[in-house]
Parts: C-alpha cells; sequence; structure tokens
C-alpha cells in the first residue's frame, strides 16, 4: 500500500501512482532476476555478527536501566541524601531488580525466535516486571513495619512503578529492532548451493516456503551440463569461481549437495572448499527438504542469541576492545600528535598510510597506519616487503617501525569493529612472499579470517613478526594463527595484551 492511502488521489496524483506501481513491478521483476529471495540489507559477515550480539547488549541495557532507576529511586526517596541510606534500605529495589533480571534470562526473553508472537513477548516481559514490583514493594513493607522511620517503601513503591514502564518500553523497542531485521533479512543466514542438483532444487523450494533461508546463489563445477537456474536462484559459475568471488564476505554458510554416489567429487569439491573460512555443511540426499532445512537455518547464525557459548566469547571480546581501545586511544593522543608532527616535519606527504587488507571471513577493510616510506615509494600491495636498510622508509619511519608506533592508528579500525585488538595480523590483499602470493603457499590461509584480525596476536608474541621471506615463514605463521582462533579466550587475549609491548620493545633483531 502507498504511504498515501487517502481516497480523494487527483489526476496527477494517480498518474504519479500508476508511475509508482510500474516502478515496483520493474523492482520485482529485477529481483527475480536475481534469484527469488536475498537480503533487502546487505550486510557481511562481521557486520551480521554484530546484529546476532544485539541480544547481548539489550540484556546489558536493561540491567543499566534497572541500576539506574533504583539509585534514582533510593536518592529521591532518602531525605538526607543518597549516601545516608543503609544496605536494608535499598534491599527491597536490588531484589526487585534480580527478579526481574533473572526471570528475563531464565524464560528467554531474550531470545526473539519467531515461535513467540510480538503479543505474547510483551505478556511475558509485563508478568516479569510485576513479579519483580511484588518482590520490590513486599520487602519494602516488610522493613518497613520493622523500622518504620526508614525509606525502603517508597524507595521500592517508585521503581516498581518506573520498572514496569521502563522495561515494557525498554522490550518494546528491542522488539521494533529485531522485527526490522528480520523483514531485511538480516536475522536469516546467507547461504550459497554448491552442485546444481535436484537436491539442491528441492532445499531451495522448501526455504521458498519457510523464509528462514536467504539463498545468494547456486555453484557448479561442471557448467555445461548445469541450468541458467535452480528453482529460481542464479547459477552464478564453477566451484573454482566461489573460491575468489566478492560474494564471499557476505555467505555465512556454504552447502553441498551433491548426490551421495559421487564420492569422488564430493571428496574432491570438500577439500577445495575448505580453504575458505565459510563453514561447509554437506547435505546427503537422505535427507528431507524440511530436515536439511532446519538443521540449516538452526545452525549459529540463525537465532538472535544463539548458541551461547560463541555469541558469549564474542561479546566478551568486543566488549574488551571497546573499553580497553578507547581507554588505549586516549592514552596514546599525545603520542599519535607528536607522531604526527613528526612525520609531517621530516618527509613530504600524507601523515597517514591507509591499505586494504582482509578482515573478518575474507571481507576487505582499510587499515590506518602512520606513514613510514617515502610517499611515492608506498606499497599499497605489499608486492616487496620490507627489508634491513631499505631505502623505501624514512628516518621516522625507521623509529615508528621499530617501536610499532606507526600501528596506534589501528586503534580507529578497533573502535569502528573492522579489527580486535588481539587476533591475527591482516595481510595486505595479494601479499606476496618471493615471486608467489603468500595466501596460495598454505592451503588453510584463508582459516586465519575466521576471527577479526588483531592489532596484536599469538604469533606477533610468539616471534612470528614482519616480513615472510619463504613458505616455511607463511605456514609458522599460519600455523601460530589457527592455534589462537581455536584457543581464543578472554584470558588468553589479556596475557597477549600484557606481553606485546615488552615483547616488541625486545625483540631488536626483528625487521619492521
Amino acid at each position: 500500500m502507498p504511504d498515501c492511502a487517502s481516497p480523494l488521489v487527483d489526476a496527477p496524483a494517480a498518474r504519479t501512482g500508476a508511475a509508482q506501481a510500474a516502478a515496483s513491478k520493474d523492482a520485482a521483476q529485477g529481483r527475480a532476476a536475481r534469484g527469488p529471495f536475498r537480503p533487502d540489507v546487505w550486510l557481511n559477515a562481521r557486520q551480521r555478527s554484530g546484529v546476532r550480539l544485539a541480544a547481548h547488549y539489550f540484556r546489558a541495557t536493561d540491567v543499566l536501566a534497572l541500576t539506574g532507576l533504583g539509585v534514582a529511586a533510593l536518592g529521591v526517596a532518602a531525605p538526607d541524601g543518597f549516601l545516608s541510606l543503609s544496605l536494608a534500605e535499598a534491599a527491597p529495589t536490588a531484589a526487585g531488580a534480580a527478579t526481574v533480571l533473572g526471570l528475563l534470562r531464565g524464560l528467554g526473553l531474550y531470545r526473539f525466535g519467531r515461535e513467540r508472537s510480538a503479543a505474547r513477548h510483551m505478556a511475558a516481559v509485563l508478568g516479569v516486571t510485576l513479579s519483580g514490583a511484588v518482590v520490590a514493594t513486599g520487602l519494602g513493607l516488610l522493613l518497613d513495619r520493622q523500622a518504620p522511620d526508614r525509606q525502603s517503601l517508597d524507595a521500592a513503591i517508585a521503581w516498581a512503578i518506573g520498572a514496569v514502564a521502563l522495561i515494557a518500553g525498554l522490550h518494546a523497542l528491542w522488539l521494533s529492532f529485531v522485527a526490522r531485521w528480520r523483514r531485511q533479512g538480516a536475522l536469516a543466514p546467507n547461504i550459497v548451493i554448491v552442485g546444481a542438483t535436484k537436491h539442491a532444487e528441492a532445499v531451495i523450494r522448501s526455504a521458498l516456503e519457510r523464509r528462514d533461508l536467504n539463498v545468494l546463489g547456486v555453484f557448479d563445477d561442471r557448467l555445461s551440463r548445469s541450468p541458467d537456474r535452480v528453482a529460481g536462484v542464479p547459477v552464478l559459475g564453477d566451484a573454482e569461481a566461489l573460491l575468489n568471488h566478492r560474494m564471499t564476505p557476505y555467505v555465512d554458510r556454504i552447502v553441498l549437495a551433491i548426490d551421495a554416489q559421487g564420492g569422488s567429487r564430493v571428496r574432491e569439491l570438500t577439500r577445495r572448499l575448505e580453504t575458505l573460512p565459510n563453514p561447509l555443511t554437506v547435505l546427503v540426499d537422505s535427507e528431507t527438504g524440511d530436515a536439511a532445512l532446519e538443521r540449516l537455518a538452526s545452525a549459529p547464525l540463525a537465532p538472535l542469541e544463539g548458541p551461547q557459548d560463541p555469541d558469549r566469547r564474542a561479546f566478551n571480546k568486543r566488549l574488551q576492545d571497546l573499553l580497553i581501545g578507547a581507554a588505549a586511544l586516549v592514552a596514546a593522543a599525545p603520542i599519535m600528535a607528536l607522531t604526527a608532527l613528526a612525520i609531517r616535519l621530516d618527509s613530504p606527504g600524507p601523515i597517514f598510510f591507509r591499505q586494504r587488507r582482509h578482515g573478518f571471513n575474507q571481507e576487505e577493510i582499510v587499515v590506518w597506519k602512520f606513514r613510514s616510506m617515502r610517499h611515492e615509494a608506498a606499497d599499497a600491495t605489499a608486492s616487496r616487503q620490507v627489508s634491513a636498510g631499505d631505502d623505501r622508509v624514512t628516518r621516522v619511519g625507521r623509529f615508528i617501525r621499530a617501536t610499532s608506533l606507526d600501528e596506534l592508528p589501528q586503534l580507529f579500525n578497533v573502535m569502528t569493529g573492522e579489527m580486535s585488538l588481539v587476533g591475527p595480523r591482516p595481510h595486505a590483499i595479494g601479499m606476496k612472499t618471493g615471486e608467489t602470493e603468500s595466501a596460495r603457499l598454505v592451503a588453510e590461509y584463508a582459516h586465519r579470517h575466521r576471527i577479526k584480525p588483531g592489532m596484536t596476536g599469538w604469533a606477533a608474541v610468539k616471534g612470528s613478526r614482519g616480513p615472510l621471506h619463504d613458505a616455511t615463514d607463511v605456514r609458522r605463521r599460519v600455523q601460530l594463527d589457527l592455534d589462537y582462533v581455536e584457543r581464543q579466550s578472554l584470558w588468553l587475549d589479556l596475557r597477549i595484551l600484557l606481553v606485546t609491548l615488552p615483547v616488541l620493545l625486545g625483540d631488536r633483531a626483528a625487521v619492521r
């Protein structure tokens, strides 16, 4: 329906409406030409991961809101100031907040699944907040009878009224966010299917009915015998094309839909596709369409909250990046200002050097550094790695590279979420080791992109820093990076951060 739905429409407006209807029809035909279902808003895997973690941000906001409300209620109720309150007077609001927060999580009200309607969700939220209000006011009444001169009951009543309205309003807002993301397809996994088979067609037709998957395209290694489309989804190339396709940063999962009889073909495709950072799922023809779709739609990206452990780990890592990164940015601001001035006085050219590198899931990101080379000799593709006594490096550049001060602007990449404080170091796209592209020297090279790149990392503190001179260097760094990807935790990150500065400053032999 158009936004202006008045029954009184003049002739020009009618013509405009007809034109809009024609445009809508053309747009619909365009959508059909590129496949029956794709996300309205294209988000890469990193951005979609941020959407998936929204439930943790919602919960953190609820905690802060109830805490702030409790402080305000106690402050208003205390005639002699907030600091004059006793623990007993604060107990009712604390008990009420704990009840609300515990029930919200215990009843799964941060999952926002399709199985619970918005009305049922809001009814459950109101029930939870009323339960917390009863606990707070009941405890406040009990304490008021024991000590009538205290203000615990007044504070509890004020908090209870505010909590019901505040949490209900916040969850109405959370539901609106979730509904918009769901309409845009941001909560449905993005998949590509390898194999233009009848099995793939059955999966696509089932997905069309369910609408809980975004099928971006089909790839088939036998193009001469494959159709142009499979159930309306375009065939975009062969399996080799998928390895270098610009779509891969937007793909959450690769689905191999090959007939089980072709065992050698399945093994060969699996071996080739496992070099990508995207998870790979093999569907066997014994699975029905609904069973296959249920398995894919329940993959980690499908629910908003998802499996608790990976999402909790990702949320903690992002929180760590924001808190420590912001503090580091403030602390390093004077040093960064002096470094920028020194670069400006030392040689002509811009202060910053920007280079395209691979980020999470092979997303192309622009990494910021202080310029350490002569501007005319800058090497954006790292086709020639830095060597000892490199004549491209300026006088200030030698100092800031030796002390790693040139890396400080990457704090901006951390704050925007493109990088993390700790992770595999981002390599330039097309970086070469000798005459060969580094990514071609190790089959598992792209697996290091299964996590965000970092300013420092396990490989860096283990001595694998600077240029990669041969295939052995590449293999060692990739192995260290993969060790980190498997072991990543909050405590390992903190350990790496603590030892980074001593390791970097003590490593005088490294060429950087």
